[in-house]
């Protein structure tokens, strides 16, 4: 099989490696890749969002399967166009990609499923957002409705800032358009849960549970990024939460797609908080979450090209999904600057003197002029390892993140603890 991943990123660096295993895997293509993707497959030009260009690339070299990394492409409606011409995708449709598309059809769905999730506001001016806020207690939080990678959350604890963070929303733009309307959210108390389950619309299996850090400082300040790093399994996470996620989440999610006609093939991550054994939904996101799958993926003692295809082919029934027990830490090498402005271009060094224990994936990297690897992004490099328990993991990625180096290298020093 020809497989082509679009996406440039550590969660598309992941799924690259995975599939690699797959001895049904002949060829690993991507648009546009990595430099860690360009180790075990193709990398070629081209933007996630040229929908044409991807289904030209299908076409022209005989991609017998594509998964879709990034949310855009997704709430594009990628996966609909290459169906449309007979080709098999791995990622929802754009009506079932709009739950992460938009957070006010989002809190719509669960609202009328009968999801927990926090009570909630949709407004569509500044004006009657702002009236809006008598009705919450602080701190509150302001979401953005459209997709604004990951910096569409604030979370404001008194009206001051609650009044700034919606006119630089719906008043100045800052968001490309992606806060034209908002949400108005309860602020909810306990700890954050990712819970990412494959689905091909008719059967859910939920994969092994992960725990991401969001805010870019340790114990968990500082501003949200796309993810710091994370840990799996959670260690936080109560026993026994198996069943209520099913009883009270994934059984009403999936009457939801039923009921509602949503094509949902692919990933669906359900950001949640838990407190009191009790869960409610934060957000649905249509695809695997970044960094959660480099830590997830690597747990996975099962062949992915198998799941994936069944998830495509809505036959995931027949497919027995198996995890390693050993635990997995991922810790995200971040630009200094991040998530706020940074410089690119700085050469990183170390990446081939790493103990062979150590699994890098690349999350924003280039090739400069001279070929040497550099920074791209603002989360440059995922550290990930193996380890009986948390401590033993924890050591190996904090190992690794001292050999490789680059000018400006920061990351948080508490992955797993806090």
């Amino acid at each position: 099989m020809k497989v082509l991943i679009i996406g440039s990123g550590g969660r598309e660096h992941a799924i690259a490696y995975a599939l690699n295993k797959s001895p049904k895997v002949d060829e690993i293509h991507a648009i546009p890749g990595n430099p860690g993707i360009a180790q075990i497959g193709t990398c070629h030009p081209g933007s996630v969002e040229d929908l044409e260009g991807i289904l030209k690339f299908v076409e022209d070299n005989s991609i017998d399967f594509t998964v879709i990394g990034p949310e855009v492409p997704l709430c594009m409606g990628l996966a609909d166009l290459l169906e449309s011409h007979g080709h098999k995708v791995f990622g929802p449709t754009k009506h079932a990609a709009t739950l992460e598309g938009s957070k006010a059809f989002s809190k719509d769905f669960m609202a009328r499923h009968n999801i927990p999730t926090a009570a909630y506001e949709e407004v569509n001016s500044y004006d009657e957002a702002i009236a809006a806020l008598e009705k919450f207690s602080y701190p509150v939080v302001v979401k953005a409705d459209g997709l604004a990678a990951g910096k569409g959350v604030v979370i404001c604890e008194n009206y001051q800032q609650a009044q700034t963070a919606l006119k630089e929303m719906m008043i100045d733009g800052a968001l490309d358009g992606a806060g034209s309307k908002v949400v108005l959210e309860e602020f909810l108390t306990g700890f954050e849960c990712s819970l990412l389950c494959f689905t091909d619309g008719k059967t859910i299996v939920p994969m092994v549970s992960a725990k991401d850090h969001k805010q870019v400082y340790d114990e968990n300040k500082g501003p949200n990024t796309g993810g710091m790093g994370t840990v799996s399994p959670n260690p936080f996470l109560p026993e026994g939460m198996d069943d209520i996620f099913k009883k009270d989440i994934l059984d009403p999610f999936m009457a939801g797609l039923k009921a509602d006609h949503m094509d949902y093939r692919g990933v669906v991550f359900i950001g949640l908080m838990i407190e009191n054994n009790k869960a409610k939904v934060l957000e649905f996101n249509v695809r695997f979450g970044d960094p959660e799958t480099q830590s997830i993926l690597l747990r996975l003692d099962s062949d992915l090209f198998d799941i994936m295809y069944a998830v495509s082919t809505g036959t995931l029934d027949q497919v027995n999904v198996k995890w390693k027990e050993e635990h997995v830490a991922c810790l995200v090498l971040a630009s200094g600057g991040y998530p706020g402005s940074y410089e690119k271009g700085k050469v990183i060094t170390g990446l081939d003197k790493v103990n062979d224990d150590i699994i890098v994936f690349h999350a924003g990297t280039a090739f400069n002029t001279q070929g040497e690897v550099v920074t791209s992004g603002g989360r440059v490099l995922n550290i990930c390892a193996f380890g009986k328990n948390l401590e033993e993991t924890r050591e190996k990625v904090y190992q690794g993140a001292e050999v490789i180096d680059f000018e400006g290298k920061y990351y948080r020093k508490d992955i797993g603890l806090n």
